[in-house]
């Protein structure tokens, strides 16, 4: 019998865990797959806390719905009933102490209306001028990898990087786009300009015609009745049992006669044939020492953030906005990067009747430090930030802070072509390792599971053969 293990129970390793433990009964295969979990919980940074009938996210709140893995695995271990789209209304963009709403027709901050985008009181005239440099500058060159931020930049000018750009998809990454690779976030704006020779263009080109307005945005996320953790325990209910085994950390990886040896933290070890490795990269590197795979490879950066979920009753907020909720530019004095309004934004699941919940984030490049001040300190923070913009009026009913150290892993420049040396020189140096999760092809739930599903196939593939 062939063993399998995968090391991590974040969503990634679940999920190859679940679509190998499904192959081994279809398809009647002499395998064995074991999942291997440090801490005492499955999940990795999706963690729901329930508490007084309200639902708090202490790590990422949804996922898309146009990226259709993590609704495929919902349905195929039976809540697909319990899929819920987020409310849709109006959201905005802070810069200075003014909110701003987002402009109609944008895509990821790149304007592909020109009337809303002209309206818009975002940028100033110089800056929309600048912005419209885009149709009329040639493609530029081409290249390897660049950072967004140079990239943006030159197409678009600095006024809407820094108010529009910058502050959407550093909320998704956490990072410095001066830093970000291009080629490993975002290749399809790259790809755009050099077949259109214009972003704005290309997304025009290439993006369904907009529908007539019906007074209702569609839906774009989707979460989960329960929180995103249920989709954590329904995939671990529907694991064989014997799979899981949590409280086991691995500390070294050493090839033997019979495939590979794991040295777990108390001494115990563990022989496999094939290893699916999905942990943070750091812990990766630590495993895999002794090979020089791993030697030649760069670090890569992680960066801390924290974010802290505020309940009230809706009678406190006196200055209630019209919304979902805010990025913040860094062109403003605050602290808080984002705040989401989400008893809106989940308006059935979220909150009780008459309550409301505020999720705001806190930490950013430059500015790492504010995750290590103490729970007191970062609610002052961040109800100082609010009631700039937004009339609050009392103590919270709680707060819930959620802190993830060296947990955003950093895309940076070339990371693309470090992600391929490391799995090409795991295929030659250790052969039967594979590595899937965030610190590679993708950070969100859906990039992760996609990540799962394709080590499954490598991995029934390398037995095969």
């Amino acid at each position: 019998m062939k063993k399998i293990t995968v090391i991590g129970g974040g969503i990634a390793g679940l999920t190859a865990a679940y679509y190998l433990d499904q192959k081994i009964k279809d398809q009647n295969l002499d395998y064995q797959v074991q999942l291997l979990e440090a801490s005492n919980r499955l999940g990795g940074k999706i963690n729901t806390e329930r508490h007084d009938g309200f639902t708090i996210e202490r790590g990422p709140d949804s996922f898309l719905i146009r990226k259709q893995s993590a609704e495929r695995l919902a349905r195929n271990v039976g809540i697909g009933d319990k899929l819920v789209k987020n409310g849709t209304g109006k959201s905005y963009i802070l810069v200075g102490d003014q909110l701003h709403s987002m402009p109609q027709g944008s895509f990821m901050g790149i304007p592909t209306q020109v009337r809303p985008f002209l309206t818009s009181s975002l940028f100033s005239l110089s800056g929309k001028l600048r912005a419209g440099m885009d149709f009329v500058l040639p493609k530029s060159e081409a290249r390897d990898d660049q950072s967004l931020g140079k990239f943006f930049r030159h197409r678009l000018g600095d006024e809407v990087v820094e108010n529009l750009i910058e502050p959407l998809l550093s909320g998704i990454y956490a990072g410095d786009l001066d830093d970000l690779s291009l080629m490993a976030t975002f290749p399809n704006f790259y790809q755009l300009e050099q077949q259109y020779g214009s972003i704005i263009r290309g997304l025009q080109k290439t993006m369904p015609a907009p529908k007539q307005p019906t007074g209702k945005k569609k839906s774009m996320f989707y979460s989960i009745e329960g929180g995103l953790e249920t989709l954590v325990e329904a995939v671990e209910s529907s694991l064989s049992e014997g799979i899981v085994q949590k409280g086991k950390a691995v500390k070294k990886l050493t090839k033997s006669k019979d495939g590979y040896d794991l040295e777990l933290k108390g001494g115990s070890k563990i022989t496999s044939d094939v290893i699916l490795i999905a942990t943070p990269y750091s812990v990766m590197k630590q495993m895999l020492k002794p090979y020089d795979v791993v030697a030649d490879l760069d670090n890569m950066k992680a960066t801390s953030v924290a974010n802290v979920a505020l309940a009230f009753d809706q009678s406190a907020i006196k200055e209630d906005i019209d919304g979902t909720g805010f990025v913040v530019s860094r062109n403003s004095n605050y602290r808080i990067t984002a705040c989401t309004w989400t008893h809106k934004k989940w308006p059935d699941t979220a909150a009780p009747e008459g309550k409301a919940l505020l999720r705001c984030y806190v930490g950013r490049p430059g500015d790492e430090e504010v995750v290590d001040l103490s729970d007191e300190t970062l609610e002052e923070i961040v109800l100082h930030d609010l009631n700039k913009i937004m009339k609050i009026e009392g103590e919270p009913l709680f707060s819930v802070v959620s802190r993830w150290k060296d947990a955003m892993p950093q895309y940076s420049i070339g990371h693309k072509q470090l992600v391929e040396k490391l799995e090409s020189g795991l295929a030659s140096e250790t052969p039967g390792v594979f590595v899937a999760g965030s610190p590679y092809r993708g950070i969100g739930i859906p990039d992760c599971i996609d990540q799962g599903e394709a080590a499954v196939e490598k991995i029934i593939d390398y037995l095969a053969e």
